[in-house]
């Protein structure tokens, strides 16, 4: 080779090395400043979606939803135990059709991001893994261990083969511009030492094995091997750095809210300190964001994990668990990802110069060869406004904001000032009336031997029923002799029950003595009461009940669940009787449950009783059915289960998910976008049901005759449940008289500076409704916030007639904000602000057909 040759060899091997592209066989590569897709570096905005937490039928709405809010990718979970419930059985139909929704994602024109785990945490049942995995013989869940990795590569390359078959990634043509491989693991791997870290570069290297020319990422894995991407996960990734200066600044999992626990309250993370969060990442050099989640979905049959985790993971996201757009969250994060796209080109060429503007404020200032500039200014005050001087201008910060400025001069857009509407959700009734209740009593007085089976000692719950069920009875009994002191008047005897999970009912003599629960911080948990006894033989039925498997922790795969004592009665004259180690007899699962109950097919199987009787004697441990008619219309659907207990639903035979009325514990005295967030903050429905509403997908419904079935824990009553519609009830909006950014309808009017000085409210109701009336308007200095709306001490007098003449009967209204369309300035030299609250309502006659199916 000639020295020519050397040289130019040397400089192209310089130039991989500076820019740190990736040799891949397709057309995405990265480099240290962002994804590279056919030659060109991108911002990229992504949200997460997952196909098991919705239906295929919402699937096109959902997608298309994200990309019009700005999203380029969505990203997704590969779920492993629903896909081989059983080893080498393969399920992908239905929700669980991985190829359809990957298909959708690409026909709407966006890329995907697979994150195929295939561990995925998630507040999914055992995080993700088939619960056989954890029988399989020698096994150690991730670690070092062979029957492991060898079950852990066997699912890896199913699901990649099966993405090559339809040419799904990028490197054939399709819409996957990244993969995932393991989650969360590097805490994890510090604490196993050489086999953690063995473990890991292992899956590194079988990932990239396979062959998908996209890039591999992990994400929370400081240590990932070349050519894996290291990324961030968490509420705030400004400090992250890749391992390596030639890789890109990726933001895995951007939490827009937080999950729910059955008994906590619900979270709610403001969109000012979202917007600040990712705008803090993008100016330190992040040029890729995901929203973890963005349409949370619901977590049907027995999916959700934790355990304790609700049925709803609705999550705060910009798209809410039915699908509906969330406001303003969802249109705020939408101009922020138009104004950085507005910075792109500046962004991706050119590192920032950082310039302190006082205490608290900064500046970074995007600058290209080609002369594009943008700029950041940023305010890391948490109480106090700035008044920043840059490039010889003037700006005003509010606490805890970034203003984005794409040619240096303008302000575009502020994090912390919010010009689209909040939309207010109402659940309505609808007409779907309810046929008589129908119930039947589960049987615990007698037991079916064929089904049972008996054991010394007590036995670890999911050992015994695989997860096949959430139910296990453990049933003992106890002689009483005829002297004992309590037969005779005297202090009933304490039985006393250790639990390793989640619930427990006791009966005595097949009448319910009382229950007991853990919670997801403490599983662990003892019931203890007074229970009366007989002379003679006395029947112990303790029903212990799963709430989901753990899905997070060090070797998770070994914790334990159920009762695993000790079992003991105190206050016998004999003193304390340990029951622990004496016979028992198991029964898995339900007698309901066994006769296939939930199934329109069988529920003839068993005599029902009449609702009149039901009414007059709620009793635990019951099934209830019922039949409905479909409501009209296309609003989403849900139960209101506000009084029933705890349980199970299903409707037309498919689970709809596991229902409990706890009530939520936590601190919701206020809300200040400001300053660090965290789950214990901004916390919502302290003293009201967790989950009080169940999401009914209406592709699981027929026009008539659906049956309902309700399996019944403690004892509630069904005559109040009822089918209710979500619907958008009023929409609210705010904006100044002379806002300091351009909005969505002032973007293409860009660079006009006469844009500036006539801002405008915008609202819309939702598709078939139109604005009915105008519950608040005040142009002037109005106070409070959407729902509480009140008179500030300066009001234009024409603002209610004003709005109504403006915005009455129509979908959606546009009213510029002056003091002529008020007829005169109500308080001169104020900075006035337009505050409307608009009712929204069904159409009498609509002619436009809402696009939301589910």
């Amino acid at each position: 080779m000639g020295t020519h040759s050397v040289t130019g060899l040397l400089r192209v091997l310089c130039l991989v090395l500076f820019w740190g592209s990736q040799l891949s066989q397709g057309n995405v590569s990265y480099d240290r400043k962002a994804i590279v897709i056919n030659g060109q570096r991108r911002i990229l905005f992504s949200g997460s979606i997952h196909y098991p937490r919705s239906t295929p039928e919402m699937w096109e709405d959902l997608i298309q939803k994200a990309k019009d809010g700005g999203l380029d990718v969505i990203e997704t979970y590969v779920f492993w135990n629903v896909h081989e419930p059983s080893q080498g059985n393969y399920n992908f139909e239905g929700r669980y059709d991985l190829v359809r929704f990957i298909k959708t994602v690409q026909k709407a024109g966006l890329y995907a991001h697979l994150r195929i785990g295939p561990y995925v945490c998630a507040e999914w049942n055992f995080g993700g893994f088939p619960v056989w995995l954890k029988y399989v013989p020698g096994i150690s869940f991730r670690t070092d261990n062979e029957p492991f990795k060898r079950a852990m590569q066997g699912f890896t390359e199913k699901i990649v083969g099966m993405m090559k078959s339809h040419n799904l990634f990028e490197s054939q043509g399709g819409p996957i511009i990244l993969s995932q491989i393991e989650n969360e693991y590097g805490t994890q791997s510090k604490l196993l030492g050489a086999a953690g870290y063995n473990y890991m570069t292992w899956a590194a290297n079988m990932a990239i094995k396979t062959g998908t020319g996209v890039p591999w990422v992990m994400c929370k894995e400081d240590d990932a091997p070349d050519p894996v991407i290291n990324t961030c996960n968490g509420f705030y990734c400004d400090a992250f750095s890749p391992n390596k200066p030639y890789k890109p600044t990726i933001w895995t999992e951007t939490w827009s809210g937080w999950f729910n626990e059955f008994g906590g309250p619900t979270h709610q993370r403001p969109v000012e300190d979202l917007a600040f969060a990712v705008a803090r990442f993008i100016q330190k050099g992040g040029s890729f964001v995901n929203y973890y989640m963005y349409h949370g979905g619901t977590n049907f049959g027995r999916s959700a994990g934790g355990p304790f985790i609700t049925t709803s993971y609705d999550y705060d996201a910009p798209l809410d668990e039915y699908g509906l757009i969330r406001q303003p969250k969802y249109g705020h994060l939408k101009e922020l990802h138009r104004s950085v796209k507005m910075c792109e080109k500046a962004l991706v060429s050119a590192d920032p110069v950082v310039t302190s503007t006082g205490n608290f404020q900064q500046a970074h200032v995007f600058t290209a060869e080609s002369g594009d500039c943008a700029a950041f200014l940023s305010n890391y005050d948490t109480k106090s406004a700035a008044r920043v001087l840059f490039n010889n201008m003037h700006y005003n910060l509010p606490p805890w904001s970034i203003s984005i400025l794409p040619d240096c001069r303008n302000v575009v857009f502020n994090t912390a000032k919010v010009g689209v509407q909040t939309s207010q959700m109402q659940m309505l009734s609808t007409n779907a009336q309810m046929s008589s209740w129908e119930s039947y009593d589960e049987d615990i007085s007698s037991v079916d031997d064929s089904s049972t089976f008996i054991a010394e000692g007590l036995l670890e719950q999911i050992n015994v029923t695989r997860d096949a069920t959430d139910y296990l009875w453990y049933i003992t009994s106890v002689d009483i002799g005829s002297s004992e002191s309590f037969l005779r008047g005297g202090e009933l005897p304490t039985l006393i029950v250790q639990s390793s999970g989640h619930a427990v009912h006791v009966f005595i003599n097949g009448q319910l003595s009382g229950s007991a629960f853990g919670t997801r911080e403490n599983r662990r948990f003892t019931y203890t009461d007074k229970v009366n006894m007989h002379a003679g033989t006395n029947k112990i039925a303790l029903l212990s009940v799963a709430v989901g498997l753990p899905n997070v922790g060090g070797h998770y795969e070994t914790w334990n669940t159920g009762i695993l004592g000790p079992v003991a009665l105190h206050g016998l004259d004999q003193g304390k009787w340990d029951l622990s180690w004496q016979k028992w007899t198991y029964q898995v699962g339900l007698r309901g449950e066994a006769m296939n109950l939930l199934s329109p097919t069988s529920t003839s199987s068993v005599e029902w009783m009449q609702a009149s009787l039901v009414a007059q004697r709620p009793q635990p441990l019951t099934w209830h059915k019922t039949y409905f008619n479909a409501p009209e219309g296309d609003e989403p659907l849900a139960l209101d289960m506000e009084g029933m207990g705890k349980g199970q639903i299903w409707i037309n035979g498919q689970s709809i998910g596991r229902y409990w009325t706890a009530y939520a514990k936590g601190d919701c005295n206020g809300c200040s976008y400001a300053g660090t967030f965290r789950p214990t903050k901004c916390q919502l429905g302290c003293g009201q049901p967790t989950q009080r509403w169940y999401h009914v997908p209406r592709t699981w419904l027929k026009p008539t005759q659906n049956l309902l079935v309700i399996f019944e824990e403690l004892g509630g009553n069904p005559s109040g449940i009822s089918l209710v519609k979500r619907s958008v009830s009023s929409v609210c909006a705010e904006v100044s008289e002379y806002h300091p950014t351009i909005k969505n309808w002032q973007i293409e009017s860009y660079g006009k500076p006469e844009e500036f000085h006539s801002p405008k409210v915008h609202l819309r109701c939702s598709p078939g409704q139109s604005i009915s009336s105008i519950k608040f308007a005040s142009f002037g200095t109005p106070l409070g916030t959407c729902g509480s709306y009140q008179q500030g001490p300066c009001h234009a007098p024409t603002s209610y007639a004003t709005m109504e003449k403006k915005c009455i009967g129509k979908q959606l209204c546009a009213v510029t904000i002056s003091n002529a369309n008020f007829g005169q300035d109500p308080c001169p030299k104020v900075l006035k602000r337009l505050t409307v609250e608009a009712v929204c309502a069904p159409t009498v006659s609509t002619t436009v057909q809402p696009n939301w199916r589910g």
